[in-house]
This record gives C-alpha cells, sequence and structure tokens, in this order.
C-alpha cells in the first residue's frame, strides 16, 4: 500500500496489557498502520468504532461480557461494512467457523509477527477475508474431506470433527483437563465443545451425551 493513508485501526482487548503490546508491534509500521483509538469491551468498541470510523478494528475474540463475535454482528447493524479482524489463543475450527459466520473480515492467531500482521490487515482492507494459514489448510481438508463423503462420527447429527473428538473422549471417561490434554486445547476451548455438544444432542449434560452417543451408534 505504498503512497496510500495508513490503514487507520482501533484495537479491542479487555487486558491493557495486550492492546498496548499491540501498539508497540504495530509502532515500527506507523507509515502503513496508524491506531486511532482502542477499547476493553466489545460495548465500548462499539461506540469507538462508530464514532472513529476505521479502516479495521482488530479484536479479541473473548472478552468480559459480550465477545468478539457479538461486536461483528452489532457492527454489522450499526455500521454496513465495517471490518473487524479477529485475533484469539484459539485454533480451532469451530471459533473460525463462528467468526466468519458472525461477519469476520479474518481470523488471526495472536503468535503472529508485526510484519505479518500488517500485511494481514492491508488485505482484510482490500476486501480479502484472511485467515491463519494453518487453519486455513485444516479448514480446507475438513471441507475436501465432506466432498468426498468421509464423515466422521456423529457427522450426521451436526457434530463438527472437532466435536466429534471430544464427545469420543468423554465417552471413554476422559474430564475435561484430561480432553484438553489429549487434542492440544484450551480447558475453555472443550467446555465450549462440550456445550455446542450438548445443545446439537439436544441433551442436558454430560452423562446424557454420552447415552446420546450410544443410543445413535455414533461410536461403536
Amino acid at each position: 500500500m505504498t503512497g496510500s493513508a495508513p490503514l487507520r485501526v482501533v484495537l479491542v482487548d479487555d487486558h491493557e496489557m495486550v492492546v498496548a503490546g499491540l501498539k508497540a508491534m504495530l509502532a515500527p509500521f506507523s507509515g502503513r498502520v496508524r491506531v486511532v483509538g482502542s477499547a476493553n469491551s466489545a460495548r465500548e468498541a462499539l461506540d469507538v468504532a462508530v464514532s472513529l470510523a476505521p479502516d479495521i478494528v482488530l479484536c479479541d475474540v473473548r472478552l468480559r461480557g459480550d465477545s468478539g463475535l457479538d461486536l461483528c454482528r452489532s457492527l454489522a447493524e450499526r455500521a454496513p461494512g465495517q471490518k473487524v479482524v479477529l485475533l484469539s489463543v484459539y485454533d480451532d475450527e469451530q471459533y473460525l467457523y463462528q467468526a466468519l459466520r458472525a461477519g469476520a473480515a479474518g481470523y488471526l492467531l495472536k503468535h503472529i509477527g508485526g510484519e505479518e500482521l500488517v500485511r494481514h490487515l492491508e488485505l482484510a482492507a482490500s476486501g480479502t477475508t484472511v485467515v491463519d494459514a494453518t487453519m486455513a489448510g485444516r479448514a480446507a481438508a475438513s471441507a475436501a474431506r465432506l466432498e468426498r463423503d468421509e464423515f466422521w462420527p456423529g457427522a450426521h447429527l451436526g457434530l463438527t470433527q472437532r466435536e466429534s473428538e471430544v464427545l469420543a473422549l468423554l465417552v471413554a471417561g476422559h474430564s475435561n483437563r484430561a480432553i484438553a490434554a489429549e487434542l492440544v486445547i484450551g480447558d475453555e476451548t472443550v467446555k465450549s465443545h462440550v456445550r455446542a455438544l450438548l445443545r446439537k444432542l439436544s441433551v442436558p449434560d454430560r452423562t446424557a451425551a454420552v447415552a446420546a452417543a450410544l443410543r445413535e451408534g455414533v461410536f461403536r
């Protein structure tokens, strides 16, 4: 974007240290990106974004209270066309799918470097949907498997592949912590998957989920 005005960016995270870290990361690229505002919650970010009309809102997925996904939906109503790129520690496809359904312009992981982050923000501002490369590859592989009718257990019930993996470990009697260790994901991610599969199986708790899985012949 040489010769263009710097992208105007609003940063959103409920941890001040993260906001400060992002500002420091972007500072060397002031000719390409300029931080024009920040917020510590989705509700505050909504007002800031509507007021400042930045090119990009760079927002954490998980916030206290409303989430980054809620912000995407709210901006779609109050400021159609406003681009939100979500930044997260969760490298799980379920979060990616939720983000894209909510209208996010991108989903990136927090281990990203400054140069790569700026490049992705520029792409997002130009209308390209930006996704962490590793996650994009996994999502494409999952889509290819579905195209070939290579379904995983529980796919016919609407479970994602990762939800199916979590359910299999529930059936095996694993705790949330054990599931997190086995799948190399966070405890909160496990809880999110459990909530999702309970909803999809229309059951109230883990015990009922296991019973439903066995009754439906998900695992033989």
